[in-house]
């Protein structure tokens, strides 16, 4: 997915990045049938069975809202996620021959429940595109109206979050490494493409540890009432970071029960 209009390099690193994402998801299942070539395209919805996916390829989709265009698809995305939803009508025009390959919309999701792997990219590619949208909405907006959304650049020693503020945000590593510390002994590392910050977002309590970059950092901001409402309405995905955030709670404990061990006289 490119979003119309003039685009920064972190913006374009991650198109680049959730661009891959769809095959990979796709691994191992077979198309539902022969793939669909249309000469043009002019307004896709109508002519795709609504219990179908399309992987894009070949070609170039042009996609609108509400009659505004807002970005286009490309070899390698994936068609007909809108589906079900309530919400204005995305339509999807080219001009030129596109081919799409078919696959059932349910088949697809239930492969990727089959794999905690798939569960985890999809759940990437999801936020991925949100940030995308997020962040081309905030530089649309006049500065003094913008919220506090999209991505943010950390320099070495710089705090992510703190520990005891609020948690508004949940935030994921797309460059750079941070390391996690409470009271000011580091508790855990912060690697690239680690969601952080959802433990307190679900707790509704303060920050409990402080982030610090360890090297220089961008990072994806999505706003806590985003991030829930994408786990409230795909419960598995919800259900496979909780488990993640409990493997890691494990492995604190773990690590602090031996840094007591080593101090003990």
């Amino acid at each position: 997915m490119y979003l119309l209009g003039e685009q920064p390099t972190y913006a374009t690193r991650l198109i680049s990045r959730l661009q891959n994402i769809p095959a990979q998801l796709l691994d191992g299942l077979a198309p539902s049938g022969e793939p669909v070539k249309f000469a043009q395209v002019n307004g896709l919805s109508d002519l795709e069975p609504a219990n179908h996916l399309f992987l894009i390829k070949h070609g170039l989709l042009h996609a609108s809202v509400d009659g505004r265009p807002l970005f286009y698809l490309q070899e390698g995305d994936l068609v007909g996620m809108r589906q079900g939803l309530d919400l204005p009508e995305c339509r999807y025009e080219s001009d030129e021959p596109v081919e799409l390959l078919p696959y059932r919309r349910a088949e697809v999701f239930r492969h990727i429940h089959e794999s905690e792997k798939r569960q985890e990219l999809l759940l990437q590619y999801l936020i991925g595109q949100t940030a995308l949208l997020s962040d081309a909405l905030v530089r649309l907006k006049p500065h003094d109206v913008r919220p506090v959304t999209g991505f943010k650049h950390f320099a070495v020693g710089d705090e992510l979050i703190r520990q005891g503020e609020d948690a508004d945000h949940v935030f994921i590593i797309i460059e750079g490494h941070a390391e996690a510390q409470v009271g000011g002994q580091k508790v855990g590392d912060v690697c690239k493409d680690e969601i952080f910050g959802a433990m307190a977002v679900f707790t509704r309590e303060k920050r409990s540890a402080t982030v610090v970059a360890t090297q220089p950092c961008t990072v994806m901001i999505i706003p806590k009432d985003q991030f829930l409402s994408l786990m409230y309405s795909t419960p598995r995905i919800a259900h496979n970071l909780i488990e993640s955030m409990a493997r890691r709670i494990d492995l604190l404990n773990k690590e602090v029960t031996q840094l007591r061990q080593h101090t003990k006289p």
